[in-house]
């Protein structure tokens, strides 16, 4: 596995589409991809920002195992250039990567197997700034039984994209707005890259798939741009993928914006299930009844939930007990 091209006295990386050159010793926009002697070098590989025990929901996987605890990791670095980040301090932090917690791949499964974690989830910051310290790590979850979640951009190209979700068994891929635009200017990147990965995991691979939508008033939130969103969904998904809206605080480069109006997230959520989208969800807020799952056929509750509990599961080896119908996802 070597996903990089020599160009004469550089090189450049392939993992996602800056496909940054590199001269020896310079680091990529990620800051830790680096060409050390001719070699693409992930520097913070078996070191994390710290690991933690959190519930499958807050990922958000409202779809996987719900109620299933999952332990996250990530590290330095990012692919993306986001002006809204929420992680900023270790997504675009440049501190040195062997100042964080070394954890080996077979340390980080030991310790999922000893807290019953379902499964590992790669977020934080872009597991595919990490490609090989959240690979090496997945396969080895794979070796011994435990699920593996990647919370990404999905700003990959198509062949590492090939190999990373071979390894996954769930995605939460960040569809950051439904603009060319938008993420120019905010992200500092492309959408159709975005759309290509989205594409490929859903129709080509065994990963489950959800997407979050970060509401940004002002930014992302016209009903122009959500119906197109939605129906780009429609035409090349279909209508079960969940699509989470979430709010988005003042953080980073946005610290002077305001925060995201429950209002915006319930128009959102009005649009797309009016359009046929059968499982939306509004995140980060306290309301049920946008957070809840119905069944596609009779409409009554299959998961209530209350933040991060389940109060209510009317779901038995994924069906409705109500009428029969299958929810679309992974459940035990």
């Amino acid at each position: 596995m070597c996903f990089q091209n020599v160009l004469n006295d550089r090189v450049q990386c392939t993992i996602c589409p800056r496909n940054c050159v590199l001269q020896n010793g310079q680091e990529g926009f990620c800051h830790i991809r680096k060409n050390i002697e001719g070699k693409i070098v992930l520097t913070s590989y078996g070191y994390n920002t710290g690991l933690a025990i959190d519930p499958i929901e807050k990922k958000p996987l409202f779809h996987f195992y719900p109620a299933s605890s999952v332990l996250s990791f990530g590290t330095l670095g990012c692919i993306m250039g986001c002006r809204f980040c929420q992680n900023w301090h270790i997504s675009r932090g440049k501190a040195d990567a062997m100042l964080l917690n070394p954890t080996t791949p077979a340390e980080i499964v030991d310790i999922a197997k000893a807290h019953n974690c379902k499964s590992v989830a790669f977020t934080y910051n872009d597991p595919i700034a990490f490609f090989e310290y959240a690979l090496d790590t997945a396969k080895l979850c794979r070796e011994n039984g435990i699920k593996t979640v990647a919370v990404t951009s999905g700003y990959i190209n198509p062949e590492p994209a090939k190999e990373f979700f071979k390894y996954m068994d769930a995605a939460n891929i960040d569809l950051k707005g439904f603009s060319e635009r938008f993420y120019r200017k905010n992200c500092l990147a492309h959408l159709a890259p975005v759309l290509e990965t989205i594409k490929y995991v859903k129709n080509q691979t065994n990963c489950w798939l959800e997407l979050t939508t970060l509401l940004i008033e002002g930014e992302n939130t016209s009903d122009e741009e959500i119906k197109s969103e939605c129906q780009w969904i429609l035409d090349n998904l279909g209508s079960d993928v969940p699509l989470h809206f979430s709010a988005f605080f003042p953080n980073y480069k946005f610290s002077d914006r305001k925060p995201t109006e429950y209002k915006t997230l319930l128009n959102a959520y009005k649009i797309a299930s009016g359009m046929g989208l059968n499982y939306v969800y509004t995140g980060n807020s306290a309301v049920t009844e946008t957070a809840a799952t119905y069944c596609k056929n009779c409409g009554k509750i299959l998961i209530k939930r209350e933040g991060y509990r389940l109060p209510e599961y009317n779901l038995k080896d994924g069906y409705c007990i109500f009428c029969g119908t299958k929810c679309s996802g992974e459940f035990e």
